[in-house]
């Protein structure tokens, strides 16, 4: 199967530092992600968009979106009230009508936020996408349905009955899809929230794994730099030094989803063993990938 791939940003945020690097100090990880006044860091929301051959726009995660309220907004950090995602899909020419499949890593609101329309004063939430099946593992789904006190926060509660209630949805159990096909390979992760699924998609022009929060952007390709929204860090990290190693193996591209700069890198290995990042792209295009 031939595909074009697509990274479209969706609405960015500012979240703190501190929080994105875990118990890295402050004085290592300015350096890569240099803070505002008040100790924030600039994210994207980024998505991959997948046009297969056969005309199936699939859609890797949909970004925070603009779903909060004006007072949640600002205390995440979220730069804009229009749906960005929505916005730049119709740069390329597609409506939230012609995506058809969206499969989801987990479902923390800066991931699965962009499912949901924008946030309209006094309106229920709704869905943004009319026709996509949802795609999730069964275990993110079943974390998403009964979060742990210290993660409640992360979920949106009234995305899995919405979810439900549309009848498009897969729960996926296993490395592969159903409905999305061979094409796509799931690698699960429990380090950063249980069940974390990482979509490699083999495109005709080479494979490319969308990381999600197992490495959200280039200064966590280090092995110990991990974040304070993690679960398990120690597994975390044995799960990414895994990861990284099969990808630079059989050179498989990484996707980043949270890197304000970067979408996709490969990755190389120096001579004192800590991995990095080379060939990186700002952005992804059809012609950019098949080169």
């Amino acid at each position: 199967m031939t595909m074009r791939l697509w990274s479209v940003l969706g609405n960015s945020q500012r979240l703190d530092g501190g929080a994105m690097f875990g118990n890295a100090p402050r004085a290592v990880w300015q350096r890569w992600c240099p803070p505002d006044e008040a100790g924030l860091i600039p994210l994207a929301t980024r998505t991959l968009l997948i046009q297969e051959d056969g005309g199936r726009n699939v859609l890797l995660e949909a970004g925070v979106g603009a779903f909060f309220a004006p007072d949640l907004r600002s205390r995440y950090g979220v730069d804009d009230a229009e749906h960005r995602l929505l916005a730049n899909l119709a740069e390329i020419g597609l409506a939230p009508s012609d995506i058809d499949v969206i499969a989801l890593s987990h479902l923390h609101f800066d991931h699965a936020g962009g499912l949901l329309a924008a946030w309209t004063d006094g309106a229920a939430p709704t869905l943004a996408f009319p026709k996509a099946t949802f795609v999730v593992g069964a275990d993110a789904w079943e974390r998403a349905r009964h979060p742990h006190v210290r993660d409640r926060a992360s979920f949106i509660p009234e995305l899995p009955g919405l979810l439900e209630a549309s009848g498009r949805l897969e729960i996926v159990d296993g490395d592969h899809s159903d409905l999305l096909g061979p094409a796509y390979r799931f690698h699960r992760s429990d380090g950063h929230t249980p069940g974390l699924l990482l979509t490699e998609v083999a495109t005709g022009h080479g494979s490319i794994l969308f990381a999600g929060d197992l490495i959200p952007g280039r200064p966590w390709v280090h092995l110990p730099i991990t974040m304070g929204y993690d679960r398990y860090p120690e597994l975390l990290i044995d799960e990414k030094e895994a990861i990284l190693a099969d990808l630079l193996d059989r050179d498989v591209r990484l996707f980043f989803t949270h890197d304000p700069e970067i979408a996709v890198a490969r990755i190389h290995r120096n001579a004192d063993g800590r991995f990095g990042t080379v060939d990186m792209m700002r952005t992804l295009t059809p012609d950019a990938f098949s080169s």
